[in-house]
């Protein structure tokens, strides 16, 4: 049984996707990520989200900067129903939590910081686009850093899809709302390594938030997200 093997010492997120704890792995003491996946009753087998999930995690966890897939366990919660888990390294904290301590003490992130950050994240988009993946929904919440070492790493690849030449179609639902690139908001199926450098800011939203502390483009439907961003175009002409 898989929780034979970890110690649950607490809850660190919960999603659509399941739930994520802090564990210890009881034969070496070493602290990891366990994100237990929930399998639905209706379905044969392991679903084609999770398969996918994990073949791309296999494929890109050799990189530095995507977070590093250790193994994956099958185990039953307490109505006996099979769940998967999947054993990452630990990770101490976000993106999104590093900047709302700033904002919360006033300070500022030192430039050297946010060039430090942003390399590493350039770094680790680079190793996904050279492999054929699109991350399709990077926000400060799904980079994961080590506060002792300031080490950013891409997580969270439920959404990721191969990209292939030519172009084919996807679903325009991708991306959370405040980082979707504007040809997604117009409904555009067809797109590639665009929309993962739009959401970084080398690549706009997520550097301009390490500055400001606040979300650059902070809509609350896709036409005040387009809105937001023709409104500050249109300053910048």
């Amino acid at each position: 049984m898989a929780m034979d093997l970890f110690e649950k010492l607490e809850k660190v997120g919960e999603g659509t996707y399941g739930k994520v704890y802090r564990a210890r792995e009881k034969a070496t003491g070493k602290i990891v990520a366990l994100k237990k996946t929930r399998l639905h009753e209706d379905e044969e087998g392991v679903p084609p989200t999770t398969l996918r999930e994990v073949s791309i995690l296999r494929m890109l966890s050799r990189d530095p900067h995507v977070v590093r897939l250790m193994d994956v366990k099958q185990g039953q919660n307490k109505e006996g129903r099979t769940v998967l888990y999947l054993v990452f390294e630990y990770m101490d904290t976000d993106l999104k939590k590093f900047i709302r301590t700033f904002r919360q003490s006033g300070e500022n992130i030192p430039a050297q910081t946010v060039k430090s950050l942003m390399y590493q994240l350039c770094k680790g988009v680079a190793f996904c686009h050279g492999h054929g993946i699109l991350h399709r929904d990077l926000k400060p919440h799904n980079l994961l850093m080590d506060r002792k070492t300031q080490m950013l790493k891409i997580a969270d690849l439920g959404l990721a899809r191969a990209f292939t030449l030519p172009i084919k179609k996807y679903t325009h639902e991708i991306l959370t709302l405040w980082y979707r690139a504007p040809e997604v908001l117009l409904g555009c199926t067809h797109y590639s390594t665009a929309v993962d450098m739009w959401s970084n800011l080398c690549y706009i939203s997520i550097v301009a938030e390490l500055v400001t502390k606040q979300a650059l483009f902070p809509g609350d439907s896709e036409l005040q997200q387009l809105l937001h961003i023709f409104r500050l175009t249109k300053q910048c002409l």
